[in-house]
Formats: C-alpha cells, structure tokens, sequence
C-alpha cells in the first residue's frame, strides 16, 4: 500500500509543472452529449452531469433520453457524487444503501458485485453509461469513478434486454472537465483499510476540443475478518474529442484487479450449535487468493444529423478472469461444530461484446409533441468455467467452528464438476415515443424484440442420461406503457406496466435448456417537487410476477427445473434533496411482500431469498455555510433492514433485523483540502447483510473509524 501512495506523490510531484499553468478555457461545444459532455462551471444539469447538491431534475438511464425525472412515468433515484463523498464511500454497494429500497444479496465471498435485491426480485444486472458491465463475475465498482447512480424500478428489459423484473441501475461515470484539475486521496480505517486515489482532468488542446479524465485507485489491508487481507487496484482513463461542432467521440477504460480470499461468510447448517462469531473466517490464510481481474474498453459517439435529429452509439468490450484456490464448507458434523470443507481450484472467464446505435428525434404531428427512440443492440458473450475440487465426504478438511485451528495440510483435488462453456448471442431492436398529449399530459410507449441464440456444453464425463450440452433460439418481445399526469405544476401521478425476460443457464437432468424467465409489472404512484423544486419526493405501489424461475429437480437436487413462479407486492416511498442550502437527505422506505406462488418443491407463501418486509435508510448532512463554523460538515445515517430468508426454501434460517447508525463528519479547511472523520455502525450492531448457498450468511463489519484527506491542486 506504501507503493502505491508513493507512487501518487510522484505522480503528482512530477506533474505539478504542467498543472499549474493558467487554465485553457475550453471552446464550447454545439452539442450537447449523453454522458460524454465536457462539463464547466454551470448550475444547469444534464442527464448524465453533475447534481447539484443531493437533488437531480433529470435523467437519462429510464428513456435513454435527457428526460426531466418529474416528466417520466417511472420510479427512479440519482445518488449523486455529493452523496458518495459524504458517505466516504469506497463502494458502490455503500452508496446503493440510501438508494432507497435496493438491498445487499450475494457478493461472491468478498469477490464483488454479484447480486442485488431490488422490490422482492434478486438481480446482477446492471449497468455503465447504458452498456451492461455484469458479465461474469465483476468487481465492485469503485466509488472513484462514479459521478452520478441512478437506480430504476420496475422492469427496463424494452432499453436494456435480458434482465429481471425489479429494477436494476445504472452507473454513469465521471467524465472530463473543462478546467485542468487533480485531486488526491488519502482513506483509512481502524480495521486495517489503506486507500490512495488520483481523479485528475482537463483539456488535452489549447482549443478544449479533446480533453481527459484519469482515475486511479490502489487499496489493500486487514479486514475486521480473520487471516482476511485484500488487494485492490484500478486505473479508469477517459478521453473525449469534440470532432466538430456536430461530433463527439468518447473513448473510456476501466481496468480492476481485485485479490481477497474467497471468505463465504458464517455458516448456518441444520444442526448446527449457534452461530460463530462474526470474525472467524473458515478458510486458511495460506491457501492464497482468488484474482479477480475486470478489463472494460467503452468507444461512444454522438453525431447531430440536425436540430432536431440525433445519432448515438458505441461499442463496448468486456474480458475477465477469476482464478484461483480456496475452502469452502460441505457439512456440520453430528457435534453440531465441525465443519467439513473442501479445497478447491476454480478458473473461470469472460469476454463480451456490446454495440448499440440509436436515433433520437423531436418533432410535431398532429399537434403532438413527439421524442422518438429508435435502436438496435447486438451482444455475444462467452463464458467458461473450470472449477477441481478435493473430497466432499462427511469428516474430510475437519475445523472447529467456534475454536478454528489453521494450518491443515491441503488435501488432494479429486473432483472436476465444473468443466463447461456457454455463448450467448443476442440481437434486439426496439422502438420508444414520449409524447405530450397536452401540457399536462404525457405518454411513454416502446416495445423490444429480442433474438437470442444460446449454447450450452459441459465436458465433465457423462453419468446419467440424456445430453447436458445443447443449443437453444429463443424470441422475445417486452413491451412497456406510461402515462404521467400534472396535477399542479409540481404534483403529478403516473402508472406503467412492463414486461422483462431473461435467459436461464445450466442445463436439465435429462438434457436441453430452459424456457427463460419472464416478468410482468404493474406501479402506480405519485411524484412531488417540493421546498421550491429542492427536495423530490416519490411514492408508488406496485405488483411483480415472474415465472419459469429455476426449482431444484424433484429426482436429483443437484439439477433444475423451469417451474417456479414468484410474485412480488409493495410499496416504496423515496426522497432526496436539499431542504436548505445547508441540509440535505436522501433516502426511502420499502415494503415489501415477496414470496413463492407456484412450485414443485417450495410450498406457496415461502418468502423469497435476502427480501426483508420493511426497510428503511435515510442520510442527513448539515454544512455550516457561513460564520467560524464554515466548511464543517455533519452527518447522521440510519438504515433499519428486517429480518430475511437464508434460502428459498420451505425450511431454512433467517437473518435477524438489524439498525445501522453512522456518524459523519468533514471539515473543507480551504477550496483545496477536505478532511473526514466518520464512525460507522456506531452502537456496534452484529448483523448479516446477505445469504447465499442456503447456508452461508455475510456478516456485517463493526464499529469502525474512518478517516481520511483530499487534496486538490
């Protein structure tokens, strides 16, 4: 970690001579971009610019055009940067906590950003400047890069393709800035955390029409978890050029190595006597880490036919890799404390490809005033998995839970169940028109048709009948209508209904594939502009189906079945704003009512895996503006989540309710240095945050001190 802070004082050391010059003014720009725009000194938001504060007006993640949020009939939240720096926040999974209603699912042991539960439905898609970024198994993303999140409700398969039905969001990073800037970064914790980051920028000419932004993050240290030690590296460059007055190109990266144990948690078998601290880790520290490593190249345009007419795309490239060894539990033992586990090597690897083009227009017809969306997608990605494992009889690689003794020889890797590959190609085409029926009202319709071509073939030795390799073409179309309507003039109502579908992997017992999974939803709800347009307030109800969900085969668990349906209802209340030029909020409520109504294993009503019936998460910030105090920043954040299922499953544990206070606090000593020091978990809560596996539940960290410093040049 001492390299890597050295390495920024170089960097910065070493550049000083050339940041220091006066500033270029950049050249402005005729166009103006989806989320390549060169931002200046300016109080008006775009899409996919900087919020003001904690309260954005617009957003371009639910239409994938600059749409005002007031004016889309869909229930949406923008955590904004001012949120990520006033939470400290090193993660994205911290700034998703006061999103309102998105809840902590399954984070791969440590490795990243697997799923997440957004109103009843456990998801991994998401996405970055509208591409999809969750293939394979992603890193985190890093808090570093993040300018703005916006988090949608409700199905977005008509935009996105492929995806369920609860929501999903979108990670819209920081781009270029018109004024030569650098800042460093400095973050520790008590637990052992060490951070260092570099977010520097500017034009690259003397005209402003190329311009940079490089973000570079390096982390590493102990862990509130025993023998837990973790690495993180990243380095995100982007370049954007003003071609001419009409063209824009934008050429991103985003390069990430994660090392970290594979750490699946605490353990909640039947039978087991308790449940064992929150800092015992099971594996052994000698086994080494896993190496998580996410490369994303990203090439964007946007080119004005005319006025009225805009032509946008990209291409996106994904490649990962995560290899390694680790232990992993396999049974309790009759003592109801030793923990049978096994060792085990996994190679798994990605690549993806993702190309879009759309064609936006305004326009009037018959006294209508028209937004038109029109685009095209095209997608392949591959995936191979290599996973060797040691015996997984009762008794084998024994440790005490609750007195764990390090060190056992490892034993040998006997098994190979993991040895397959899977494509998937996908094609979609969609159309989308918002159009002002009057001044007050509004309509939103589109609909999506999808091809998808998917192969499936495993090369571990055959032991059953029937072919487990095969290839599958599938259509699908997802429709999607809105209607918002303007009660006053910040006072409006809306209701929608979408569909979703998503293909499902594996293969069944007896050979082939599976229909894919699809949804339905139907919101309504009302949204409120108030305090002067400062604080956004939104509140919806909502019913979700989804079928064709994987069941375990009744005749061999170990394989699936297509037969489930789910059904969630709710309700969801969200605010974020300023409420003074000093205070500001962000956060919401959920209620959610999830559970099982159709299955061959699972009796109806069985609640739905890491859903909680109630949650609630709210972050106030209080900056002195004015007098001695100015600059000094305070800040309180609360999230209550309730009880869970460990498992989809008639019979399984459940993870206690739990309340999270955290205390805030930031001093801006001049323009250039700002000081925090936060107390995370105040009351030292012992909690669990997510479950997976039906077994393996990850606790929450404790009490924590974080402190840390940027400096700006």
């Amino acid at each position: 970690m001492r390299r890597i802070l050295v390495s920024l004082c170089v960097l910065q050391a070493y550049s000083i001579p050339t940041w220091a010059e006066e500033p270029i003014p950049a050249k402005p720009a005729s166009l103006e971009l989806q989320a390549t725009d060169i931002v200046g000194n300016s109080d008006f938001e775009t899409a996919q610019g900087p919020v003001k504060g904690y309260h954005a007006t617009r957003s371009a993640s639910a239409t994938r055009t600059d749409t005002a949020i007031h004016e889309t009939p869909q229930s949406i939240s923008v955590v904004s940067r001012d949120v990520v720096e006033d939470l400290s926040a090193t993660r994205l999974q911290d700034a998703l906590d006061y999103a309102g209603g998105v809840g902590r699912a399954n984070n791969f042991g440590g490795q990243g950003l697997t799923t997440f539960t957004v109103r009843g439905f456990t998801t991994g898609e998401f996405y970055r400047n509208g591409f999809p970024i969750n293939r394979g198994y992603p890193n985190m993303p890093d808090a570093n890069t993040i300018e703005r999140l916006e988090v949608l409700r409700g199905p977005a398969t008509m935009l996105y393709g492929r995806g369920d039905p609860g929501g999903t969001f979108n990670v819209v990073s920081k781009q270029p800035l018109a004024e030569r800037t650098v800042t460093l970064g400095s973050q520790v914790s008590d637990q052992g955390m060490r951070r260092g980051t570099l977010d520097a920028s500017g034009p690259l000419d003397e005209e402003g029409r190329l311009a940079y932004r490089l973000n570079v993050v390096g982390e590493g240290g102990d862990t509130f978890r025993d023998h837990v030690e973790t690495e993180r590296y990243g380095i995100a460059p982007v370049v954007s050029w003003q071609v001419n007055d009409t063209t824009r190109l934008t050429f991103e990266g985003d390069f990430m190595r994660n090392n970290a144990p594979l750490d699946r948690g605490l353990t909640h078998y039947a039978g087991q006597r308790g449940t064992a601290s929150r800092d015992t880790f099971f594996g052994e520290k000698d086994v080494g880490k896993l190496h998580n490593d996410n490369n994303m190249l990203q090439v964007r345009f946007e080119h004005m036919l005319n006025d009225d007419w805009t032509l946008a795309g990209g291409t996106q490239w994904l490649d990962g890799t995560l290899q390694g060894n680790a232990v992993e539990g396999n049974s309790i033992g009759a003592d109801g404390r030793t923990l049978s586990r096994n060792f085990n090597y996994r190679k798994l690897e990605w690549t993806d490809r993702d190309t879009q083009l759309n064609l936006t227009g305004h326009f009037s017809t018959g006294g209508f005033e028209h937004t038109l969306l029109t685009g095209i997608e095209y997608e392949d990605y591959d995936y191979q998995s290599i996973i060797q494992r040691s015996s997984g009889a009762a008794g084998t690689y024994p440790i005490d839970i609750f007195d764990p003794v390090h060190g056992q020889p490892r034993p040998a890797l006997t098994r190979k169940p993991t040895d397959d590959q899977e494509n998937l190609k996908t094609f979609g085409v969609f159309v989308q028109d918002q159009v002002a029926l009057t001044e007050r009202l509004k309509v939103l319709a589109g609909a999506r048709f999808e091809h998808f071509e998917h192969e499936y073939e495993s090369f571990v030795p055959q032991t059953r009948p029937g072919s487990r390799n095969w290839d599958k073409t599938e259509n699908a179309v997802t429709p999607r209508l809105g209607v918002i309507y303007d009660l006053t003039d910040t006072v409006a109502v809306y209701a929608n209904t979408a569909r979703s579908f998503k293909p499902n992997t594996g293969a069944a017992l007896q050979g082939g594939g599976f229909k894919p999974e699809e949804g339905k939803s139907y919101e309504m709800g009302v949204k409120w502009e108030a305090l002067d347009r400062q604080l956004s307030v939104d509140a919806a109800v909502y019913q979700i189906e989804k079928r064709n969900v994987l069941t375990p085969d009744p005749l061999d668990p170990t394989f699936n079945l297509a037969a489930g349906e789910v059904r969630s209802r709710g309700f969801d209340l969200n605010v974020a704003g300023n409420l003074t030029p000093e205070w500001r909020v962000i956060g919401g409520y959920a209620y959610v009512d999830a559970e099982v109504t159709k299955d061959i294993n699972i009796p109806s009503g069985t609640r739905l895996l890491n859903v909680p019936k109630n949650a609630f998460s709210l972050l106030n910030v209080y900056e002195f503006q004015d007098g001695g105090l100015k600059g000094l920043g305070l800040g309180l954040g609360a999230k209550y989540v309730d009880e869970r299922a460990g498992n989809t499953a008639a019979s399984t544990f459940t993870m206690d309710s739990y309340t999270v206070v955290d205390l805030l606090g930031y001093y801006k000593v001049n323009e250039r240095i700002r000081l925090n020091l936060d107390l995370k978990n105040l009351f030292d809560a012992d909690y669990e945050e997510g479950a997976f596996g039906g077994v393996y539940a990850y606790p929450g960290a404790p009490r924590t001190v974080q402190a840390g410093i940027s400096y700006t040049l």
